[in-house]
């Protein structure tokens, strides 16, 4: 079977059973598909969809990617395809659920199912997801509802029991790595630094390969990472007042670049945890390995963890907090080290 044709890595099985429901008429009326971020739950959805509704399919089960069904789709903007996924407050609200009731009492429009797309269910409130319910206790034979969803335990029970649950993880790092020089046609030090960044998720990676931006980005938040680091409490407040106040940036330009910068610092200092307390774990941040090693050398190992926790509560709390408040806190704790500087 020519699983290539999904264009899937890391997740064969997933898309061989997916292919086996659509070709022996077994296919599910929802899917759930859980997994981190970047993992690539989104695109093997996309690629359900297109395998249900591709105008030419070469065989059962898989999608031609070349009509205009298929490329409608991968841009999700086709007729019979609804996306629902966070409002700028980072929440779907119940009102964007009710919304599809219409949508999917209605035939496809020219297509063979109609087709819900529901991104990051895991930030619909109750009231959303009890929206939601309805429409999988009474399931229109010809809509197909798919989800992506953190963890699955994020969600009302009673929704996960009505759906197809597909459980995705990273790839090995390795593997991951030489997927990159293969498909990507990265030498092995760009590809291993990549894979390590990406966790394993191939979504993450290839986001990366294709967009420059995301790591000139990463390289723009370490710098001021280490530049905290070596300085002292006002420059410290200073930076916070200046990425957090309303007086400088929009609120929910703050929380989208916290989002990005969080991530990222909780890495190094989880690289800094590892290398202190002696780990043989390898780093994430590979390129970093010689700073990550003389603030470990500096610090005592209980800080580190501290430092951990503190980006780990903060990163959970970010849709609610006072991002002026929450952002002294983290950075604050962190303890000082000079004499460091980025590679």
């Amino acid at each position: 079977m020519a699983i290539m044709d999904w264009d899937i890595h890391g997740h064969e099985w997933a898309a061989d059973m997916l292919c086996q429901h659509i070709a022996n008429g077994k296919l599910r009326h929802a899917y759930l598909f859980s997994g981190p971020s970047g993992v690539g739950k989104r695109t093997l959805a996309l690629r359900l969809a297109q395998a249900v509704n591709c105008e030419e399919p070469p065989a059962p089960g898989h999608a031609c990617g070349h009509c205009l069904t298929c490329r409608q789709i991968f841009r999700m903007q086709n007729a019979d395809l609804a996306v629902v996924k966070p409002e700028e407050a980072g929440i779907i609200k119940v009102e964007q659920v009710r919304e599809l009731q219409h949508f999917v009492s209605l035939a496809p429009y020219a297509s063979n199912y109609r087709i819900v797309l529901l991104t990051n269910f895991e930030q619909a409130n109750a009231s959303s997801q009890n929206a939601l319910l309805k429409t999988l206790e009474e399931p229109n034979p010809k809509v197909l509802m798919l989800m992506t969803v953190d963890d699955a335990e994020n969600l009302l029970p009673t929704i996960v029991s009505r759906c197809e649950l597909l459980r995705l993880r990273p790839m090995g790092v390795a593997a991951l790595a030489n997927l990159l020089a293969v498909k990507k046609g990265l030498d092995k030090k760009e590809a291993d630094l990549i894979a390590h960044l990406a966790g394993g998720r191939v979504g993450n990676a290839f986001r990366m390969v294709e967009t420059p931006e995301v790591l000139e980005q990463r390289t723009s938040w370490m710098h001021d990472l280490l530049e905290l680091i070596a300085g002292g409490k006002s420059d410290r407040i200073s930076y916070s007042r200046k990425h957090t106040n309303s007086r400088y940036i929009q609120r929910e330009k703050a929380k989208k670049q916290l989002l990005d910068a969080l991530p990222l610092w909780l890495s190094f200092w989880r690289d800094v945890m590892l290398t202190a307390t002696g780990s043989e774990t390898d780093v994430t941040n590979l390129d970093m390995k010689s700073v990550i090693s003389k603030v470990a050398a500096s610090i005592q190992p209980a800080q580190a963890q501290a430092a951990v926790r503190s980006l780990e509560k903060a990163y959970h709390r970010l849709q609610r907090a006072n991002l002026q408040l929450m952002l002294d806190n983290v950075i604050l704790s962190w303890p000082r080290v000079k004499g460091i500087e980025s590679e």
